[in-house]
């Protein structure tokens, strides 16, 4: 494993193997058991777009790892002036032992594994949100045990997230549904492969697509970019919301996960979110471990 550009680059063996890794990382963090594999090496953090748990996590997963991180946001760095992504990664790969980029296109983060000599991590684009949902899959094995026979709704936007739960859940054998608008459904080529695997179903129907579900997954309707489009996306998403009507369809089980920043009143309620606060942040706690274990994989010699 060289890269993490995209999580249906991964095998579902790879996938298991980073999740095991992270357990691990997890267990020797919370028992003060030192972890430095990644001594004396130095991540670059390209962010285009803001964030917390980003941020905050790869720098401090690097720290504990023993290593260094660098913040370039590119407004202090010559992409934000021009410079090509291609000298961008040639530059950086003579200065630094991995990249990782939070950004809009997909495609600057296939171009700095394409024209650098070290390892890229996609921290996020608009196409996918692999390390997310890493993270998410951590957390529902640690609190299902296993995926055999699992059911996870989303109910939110065909965007990133969806696509990344998409190729995530179809690899490990989950069986998803994604209930979205009109006009706002995932990559084609992601539902044509899940849909060919068995294991997708896409529906508008919110409560048949929350029926029996093991778990719930929501995220905002107006991701980072989009605030032009906030008031139109509230009207044409009216009706998806996670609320106590959707979970009394779900087993009574059901766990709630949300990549966070969450709306409260909008993509969920008040009351779900708090009833299923410790999944949430045990979700959101667990992009620290998962993506220590991707920068390992990805960076240990």
């Amino acid at each position: 494993m060289k890269h993490l550009l995209k999580l249906a680059d991964l095998s579902a063996e790879e996938i298991i193997s980073i999740l095991n890794l992270a357990d691990q990382l997890k267990f020797e963090l919370k028992n003060n058991i030192e972890h430095k594999r990644l001594k004396g090496k130095t991540l670059a953090m390209i962010f285009s777009k803001s964030s917390t748990r980003t941020r905050v996590s790869f720098e401090v997963g690097m720290y504990q790892l023993g290593g260094n991180a660098l913040f370039l946001s590119t407004n202090d760095i010559q992409l934000g002036r021009g410079e090509p992504i291609a000298d961008t990664a040639r530059v950086l790969s003579r200065y630094v032992d991995g990249i990782m980029i939070r950004t809009f296109k997909q495609s600057d983060v296939e171009d700095l594994a394409k024209y650098g000599t070290i390892p890229v991590v996609n921290g996020l684009t608009d196409y996918c949100h692999p390390c997310q949902v890493l993270a998410d899959l951590m957390t529902i094995r640690e609190y299902k045990g296993s995926f055999k026979g699992l059911k996870l709704c989303f109910i939110g936007d065909g965007n990133n997230m969806a696509n990344s739960l998409i190729a995530g859940c179809v690899k490990l054998g989950i069986n998803i549904t994604i209930c979205c608008p009109k006009g706002y459904l995932p990559d084609e080529n992601l539902v044509a492969w899940g849909k060919k695997e068995g294991l997708l179903k896409l529906t508008e129907n919110v409560l048949e697509g929350a029926r029996n579900s093991d778990i719930i997954y929501t995220d905002v309707w107006a991701s980072m970019g989009q605030e032009g489009e906030a008031e139109k996306r509230k009207k044409d998403f009216n009706g998806f919301q996670v609320n106590d009507e959707v979970m009394s369809v779900a087993k009574k089980d059901c766990m709630v996960l949300h990549c966070l920043p969450a709306h409260r009143g909008e993509e969920i309620t008040h009351d779900v979110l708090e009833a299923h606060a410790k999944e949430i942040f045990d979700e959101a706690e667990n992009r620290l471990h998962a993506q220590k274990a991707v920068l390992v994989k990805v960076m240990q010699k």
